[in-house]
């Protein structure tokens, strides 16, 4: 029916999860739109990772529902996991294989037909074509990990959950990486991505949720997040803040309120 609202790709409502006397979540929500870069932002330990493994179904939540495409995530996990795909802090590639190899090897284990032209595909859209025949022994950190991303997009899942992604590469990898991600948006397959580093949530995502301390304490876009935050006068001409300057006033402003 024209003008019924579509879906969110994911829906999460007052998550709760402990792992024994330590409450990380403490009740989270947010909604992810369809086709877009979610950025979830957050210091290490904040809870980012807990979120993604239950939304993936690799965690069950204490309490709170959380409904990936459609599916619940608890009732409904085998629906779940054939809608998404995931990618870890730190490249899941055989070092040993070529990259080729190690992309027909996802392609068969994932039961998908013709695993050579889906591999050669991949390399292509990756920029790999050309060391595609390679052990991936001899890839840079921004390779193994735009390989990586690839072996994930096999199968063409509608959502993506990116775990940290540039997590120890250097400058030029971490851009590298961030061209993948902006293409995988525009394809229009969801990426929920989570991240510590305040410059990539800048740069790529569509709207932005802060986790601390348990709870999500401000999501939206940036130009939203902005106007939480007055402009800094520079020699008399106003600058907008940078997000990092948004995240530590919020933070800081949301401890004080707690005191």
């Amino acid at each position: 029916m024209s003008g019924q609202a579509v879906e969110p790709a994911i829906q999460v409502r007052g998550l709760r999860k402990s792992f024994k006397a330590v409450e990380v979540l403490k009740g989270v929500d947010f909604d992810v739109a369809r086709g877009s870069i979610f950025a979830l932002l957050g210091s290490n330990g904040a809870g980012k990772t807990t979120i993604v493994k239950i939304l993936s179904t690799l965690l069950k939540a204490d309490d709170g529902t959380a409904r990936v495409d459609g599916s619940d995530v608890r009732s409904q996990p085998v629906q779940v996991r054939e809608s998404i795909s995931l990618t870890g802090q730190f490249a899941a590639v055989d070092e040993m294989l070529t990259g080729r190899e190690n992309l027909i090897m996802i392609a068969q284990l994932r039961h998908v037909g013709g695993p050579g032209p889906v591999a050669d595909d991949l390399l292509g859209r990756f920029g790999l074509a050309e060391a595609g025949g390679r052990r991936v022994s001899t890839y840079s950190g921004g390779m193994r990990r735009r390989l990586d991303i690839a072996m994930s997009l096999i199968g063409d899942p509608r959502i993506i959950f990116l775990d940290e992604p540039t997590n120890g590469l250097d400058p030029e990898g971490r851009i590298e990486v961030w061209q993948v991600v902006q293409r995988l948006a525009d394809s229009g397959t969801t990426v929920l991505l989570t991240t510590q580093y305040l410059d990539e949530a800048e740069k790529l995502a569509d709207r932005i949720a802060i986790l601390h301390d348990g709870t999500i304490i401000v999501s939206g876009t940036l130009e939203e997040l902005r106007k939480l935050v007055p402009p800094a006068k520079v020699e008399y001409v106003e600058r907008q803040p940078t997000l990092e300057e948004i995240f530590l006033a919020i933070v800081a402003k949301d401890r004080k309120d707690e005191r």
